[in-house]
């Protein structure tokens, strides 16, 4: 195991030695780039120091890392001790970053409600797992900003962090794994009663133990919680796991590469693949370029950024948001100076906790997509007019309202005879009917038949399963498969009760007073009971006086077949020519 650090850090690094335990690093790295090869092919002496290819690591003079830059004035203007805003959700929640980021939120949570019932558990738990841990972020202060420093084994992690403190604060030596467990170094907003960082640490689980205050008091960084990491790399499983799990918790990272494993693919792949959409909170610092003459430095740089270009990592260096690619040597502090000033503009900004969270509102919402919306990326339609007179259509077959509805206009036809006909062609179809009844035939349909309008429509169930089919087609042709799926189950649970519904006059369905026999009842002959306000077509004006005309017909008629049988008998009466004419006029 890795020593800890003392109980009151050094100035200096103390050199480390190996313990029993610990794991040698005697095994080459991965396989170099081929650029990295090209770069320093031939470069290489047996002797003298070298001039330029990858050799032994020098300091130069005797100096200690913090000694290799000399104090000089702030590299940006110191960020403000005060926030010009206050939120709900920790001090210096006021940038247009938090701000926008609630709205997103807002609305991740919602469609995280609407989804619950839909969607499985899985398929949220991402969603869930970002808005609880945006909430506790949320309760601490925004003036604090946690960088990471993360790299694989042997990349000079614990260097670049006492290089930046100022001390030797982590342990650093040829033993590998070195860190065994997180650092931290907070540059403290140095204002009466200001917030303190340790809340911050403590919901990252960096022990007590293990913080640290900054031994150089540069302006410009305060506000800056930095943190040393185990490697990603690491021989042992619990150095791995605790690392992925920080990393998944702070506001930035400095990715560190080194010259011989910069390509690393675990690195790239496993990585920064995962965080190419966290680019505006990343840097990707090149370390030990005292080891890489200048050309083959700008040849690796040039080819770290065509790996990260290639994973998705966009890269921001002519003012475009993207991760900021640098090369720096901690060991003799070469580039040193800017990436401090890449550190004091993120902590300045105060936006890397918003940008952070975002970035993994990014990804969670990516990862919804295509449960929430369909392939086409169409919006929904939904139950248009067209859609619902095909459904209607559909559903009047199934009820076999057609047939009903030719029957019901034969009926009414008949009706209409019956009451504008002539009085013999009535007193014809009348004595018909009194006939046919004592048979036992059916009776026509006419406005008297009211047993045949009480009975209720029976449900054609196959027709109505397939018309709820295939308006549930029409509806969900635009939504994704999950959500398709529930109209359907949702449609076919109403459906379950259509028949019920259709099977009864209407003033039967609106009256639950009123007793409905039973499907099984009417398979044995009972008969549903009388409903009285059941709807009964309604009657012409004109019929009246049409029935008002047959009767004066009928009258005259009468008058005329009595004056010809008076007539007839011997009767005296004033001629024949006016009841015949009376007679024949009212038969034609």
């Amino acid at each position: 195991m890795a020593a800890t650090a003392p109980a009151v850090p050094s100035c200096r690094p103390q050199p480390s030695h190996p313990e029993e335990g610990a794991v040698p690093d005697e095994t080459p790295g991965p396989r170099r780039s081929a650029t990295f090869h090209a770069a320093t092919a031939g470069a290489r002496t047996a002797t003298a120091p070298p001039a330029g290819p990858i050799g032994p690591r020098t300091r130069g003079p005797d100096r200690p890392p913090e000694e290799a830059i000399p104090e000089t004035e702030p590299l940006v203007p110191a960020p403000p001790t005060a926030p010009d805003e206050r939120l709900p959700g920790g001090p210096g929640a006021g940038t247009p970053a938090d701000r926008a980021l609630r709205t997103r939120l807002r609305a991740l949570r919602e469609l995280v409600a609407l989804s619950r019932a839909r969607l499985p558990d899985p398929a949220l738990a991402e969603a869930g797992r970002l808005l609880a841990e945006a909430a506790e972020r949320d309760r601490l202060t925004r003036l604090y900003t946690t960088v990471a420093i993360a790299g694989a084994t042997g990349s000079g992690k614990s260097t670049l962090f006492n290089a930046l403190a100022g001390g030797g604060i982590a342990e650093t030596g040829v033993r590998r794994p070195m860190t065994a467990s997180p650092h931290s170094c907070a540059w403290e907003i140095e204002r009466g009663g200001g917030p303190s960082p340790d809340p911050l640490l403590d919901r990252l689980g960096v022990q007590p133990r293990r913080r640290r205050r900054a031994h150089r008091a540069d302006p410009a960084l305060r506000g800056l919680v930095l943190l040393d990491l185990p490697d990603h790399d690491s021989a042992l499983p619990d150095h791995r796991r605790e690392a992925d799990r920080l990393l998944a918790r702070t506001d930035a990272v400095i990715w560190l590469l080194d010259p011989e494993k910069y390509a690393d693919a675990l690195l790239h792949d496993h990585y920064l693949r995962a965080f190419a959409g966290h680019a505006e909170v990343s840097l990707v610092v090149l370390n030990q370029i005292d080891r890489l003459p200048p050309e083959a430095t700008e040849a690796v740089l040039d080819d770290v950024r065509r790996l990260l270009d290639e994973r998705g990592m966009a890269v921001g260096e002519h003012g475009e948001p993207g991760a900021g690619v640098l090369a720096v040597s901690a060991l003799t502090g070469q580039g040193m100076g800017e990436l401090r000033r890449s550190l004091a503009e993120l902590v300045g900004s105060r936006e890397a906790p918003a940008l952070r969270l975002a970035a993994d509102a990014d990804g969670a919402t990516r990862r919804l997509r295509p449960l929430c919306v369909a392939d086409s990326g169409a919006a929904p339609i939904g139950l248009t007019e067209e859609a619902r007179a095909a459904f209607e259509e559909r559903l009047a077959e199934a009820v076999g309202a057609p047939a009903a509805g030719a029957a019901a206009e034969r009926g009414w036809l008949r009706r209409a005879e019956r009451i504008c006909g002539t009085p013999w062609g009535q007193l014809v179809t009348t004595v018909a009917e009194r006939r046919a009844a004592r048979r036992g035939e059916p009776v026509a349909l006419t406005g008297r038949a009211r047993g045949l309008r009480e009975q209720p429509p029976v449900v054609s169930r196959p027709a109505l399963e397939e018309a709820v089919r295939r308006l549930t087609e029409e509806v969900t042709a635009d939504l994704p498969e999950p959500w398709a799926a529930s109209v359907r189950r949702v449609a076919r649970q109403g459906a379950a009760e259509v028949p019920g519904a259709l099977e009864g006059p209407p003033a039967a369905r609106g009256n639950p007073g009123r007793r409905r026999v039973p499907w099984s009842g009417r398979q044995s002959g009972a008969r549903p009971s009388r409903v009285p306000g059941a709807p009964k077509p309604p009657r012409p004006v004109w019929w009246s006086a049409a029935a008002v005309g047959q009767g004066v017909f009928l009258t005259l008629h009468l008058l005329g077949l009595g004056w010809l049988t008076l007539a007839a008998l011997g009767h005296p009466v004033a001629g024949v020519v006016l009841p015949a004419g009376l007679l024949v006029g009212v038969k034609a």
